[in-house]
């Protein structure tokens, strides 16, 4: 809607008793005071009053009430830099002159929703009547309950079964056809194909040659074509390419496409930081908790060791992209010197117990320096858990060998030291027949396989990361975590507000057998680790922007353990993001609850 005066008072008629304290106010300190009464007269009702209100309608209000009065308190005022009630006493007094240049819908859309679960009015159970099996005992309970859950299940399987996968036979035939095309346009044999050699000789690197094996739009072949004039980084391998539909309308393949192939924006903005690397790019402050090259150290008993700082593609929210000059870069591989010193600090470091070798992709080195590292780091006697972030399981399962399994395998010691491969599947449609291979060869030798998946439009409809992991479950893979992504600036269009993970977590994920759903939802604090989104003494919400963007503040790992300052972080509209839902077709009605997760 358009912000104008009209509006304004449209808004206010659907809530006249914010409207009229905030106009019997002389200023907006004296309206503080007066709606805290308000919300502390309305608790007191909540919970001393006799009521035949249902709980968990009781309890949308309690939170409401709790969220409403953080968000007009002074503390969040004086962290955040902005104040709600101010905006919200001018609104009330019509003072248009005074309202922030970027006031926009969603800023409405917030506060009206909260005054609305406020006032009980939220319409989250709005014509759901009660379960009739609540009214039976026994047997007749039980069989009652059992239809109900029924068609729950039904429900969840027709949103699930809207997203391929590359298990099905169709899927995986169409994918044979791009092999062969692919081949033949790199003058490549039916063997290459099961050589990760040749696709690392292959990587594909610029819009010409993509667009002769797939179709490509104008905006991808421009994001391309700016991102080599910037020498940015850019490059996919041969493989991931045949996951991609040859067809340019990003259907089936969106999220394939959108992790390799930049937007404009994304572009755009990274050419600025090209030459400024730090601060504007290093958004976790890995320099901050580095205590030697080639170490991050956030956790007590826990490291990053990067010995290589590249990959046989670029994924566009990666987030160490800003380390990263180009794919497969011939100086990625850590100085002798450097990885001597860095390992050196291990073994003098006897409090770590685990090691993360991750970069950049260090299973695109040679077996040789993969068992260089191994061996030095299996002599550390407090080493007891060596894991490896890889993405070859996924972009190049053909590297996945059975040579590299073997040799993993002579360091995997039950009892004494565990080895673990932790990949990164972003969406049902990487998960292959080829991807089950690899991953299968490392489970018969025992090694566990996990995953990480980051939460971004590409894979945010209902229930899509439950297609996700019960695809991954089936092929082997635990899912391990789910990031929510970072408010890094080049990669903004690819967020998803936390509402929306808090909400897959419990109306999605929860529906689905606890094998399946073994994730934990994260956000990844700069400086600090992560965060446990799914608890809400994790996190807290601090304010609404005019602009509609939640502020919320992070809570360290280490709260109650040590006294560490918070972290502050901005998050993405939720009318925005609902609204590039609409756009890419979604009912944005499954998604109203969104904005009663805080």
């Amino acid at each position: 809607m358009e912000i104008d005066k009209t509006s304004v008072r449209r808004f206010w008629n659907k809530h006249p008793l914010i409207c009229a304290i905030l106009k019997e106010s002389a200023d907006p300190e004296i309206a503080r005071n007066h709606i805290h009464n308000y919300l502390a007269e309305q608790w007191r009702v909540l919970y001393q009053s006799d009521s035949s209100e249902p709980t968990l309608q009781w309890g949308i209000r309690v939170l409401a009430l709790r969220i409403f009065r953080r968000i007009i308190s002074q503390r969040s005022e004086q962290l955040t830099g902005f104040s709600i009630v101010r905006l919200l006493f001018n609104l009330a007094h019509e003072q248009f002159d005074d309202l922030p240049k970027d006031l926009n819908i969603g800023f409405f859309e917030e506060i009206d929703h909260l005054l609305l679960a406020i006032a009980d009015k939220s319409e989250i159970y709005e014509n759901v009547p009660p379960p009739s099996f609540l009214k039976q005992h026994g047997r007749k309970a039980a069989i009652q309950r059992s239809k109900h859950l029924d068609e729950i299940a039904q429900q969840c399987s027709q949103y699930i079964q809207r997203y391929p996968h590359g298990l099905l036979g169709h899927v995986d035939a169409s994918r044979l056809k791009n092999r062969d095309r692919i081949l033949k346009n790199l003058n490549g044999k039916e063997s290459d194909w099961n050589n990760y050699q040749w696709h690392l000789k292959n990587v594909i690197r610029d819009a010409k040659t993509l667009g002769k094996l797939i179709h490509l739009s104008r905006d991808e072949t421009k994001a391309i074509n700016l991102a080599k004039e910037s020498k940015l980084p850019f490059g996919i391998t041969p493989y991931y390419v045949s996951l991609m539909d040859k067809g340019s309308s990003r259907e089936n393949d969106h999220a394939i496409r959108a992790q390799v192939i930049p937007s404009v924006e994304y572009v755009e903005t990274m050419r600025q930081y090209r030459g400024n690397h730090e601060p504007a790019t290093d958004f976790m402050l890995e320099k901050d908790t580095s205590p030697v090259d080639l170490i991050t150290r956030r956790y007590p008993f826990i490291v990053i060791l990067k010995p290589y700082n590249t990959c046989s593609q670029i994924c566009v929210y990666c987030q160490r992209n800003w380390e990263i000059d180009d794919v497969l870069d011939k100086h990625a591989l850590a100085t002798p010197g450097k990885l001597e010193k860095a390992l050196s600090w291990l073994e003098k470091t006897t409090d770590i117990r685990e090691v993360l070798v991750t970069g950049g992709d260090p299973f695109i080195m040679a077996n040789t320096q993969i068992e260089s590292i191994l061996c030095r780091l299996a002599g550390m006697s407090h080493i007891t858990r060596i894991r490896f972030g890889t993405r070859t399981p996924v972009v190049l399962p053909q590297r996945i060998t059975q040579d590299l399994v073997d040799l993993i395998a002579e360091y995997h010691v039950p009892g004494k030291r565990e080895i673990a491969i932790v990949t990164h599947f972003e969406h049902c449609y990487e998960v292959t027949p080829q991807a089950m291979e690899a991953v299968q060869k490392c489970k018969r030798q025992g090694i566990g396989v996990y995953n990480q998946v980051v939460f971004t439009v590409e894979n945010s409809r209902k229930f899509e990361l439950v297609a996700l992991r019960e695809n991954l479950r089936l092929i082997g893979v635990d899912s391990y975590y789910t990031f929510n992504t970072k408010g890094k600036q080049e990669t903004k269009r690819y967020r998803v507000p936390m509402a929306r993970l808090q909400q897959e977590i419990k109306e999605e994920a929860r529906l689905v057998p606890g094998l399946v759903r073994t994730d934990e939802s994260v956000y990844n604090v700069p400086g600090l680790g992560k965060n446990y989104i799914r608890a809400s003494q994790h996190h807290s919400l601090l304010t609404v922007l005019p602009n509609g963007r939640r502020i919320y503040e992070f809570h360290p790992w280490e709260k109650n353990l040590r006294l560490v300052d918070t972290y502050i972080d901005t998050d993405v509209s939720i009318h925005d993001y609902l609204t590039e839902l609409k756009n890419r077709g979604e009912n944005i009605n499954d998604y109203k609850t969104i904005w009663y997760y805080y």
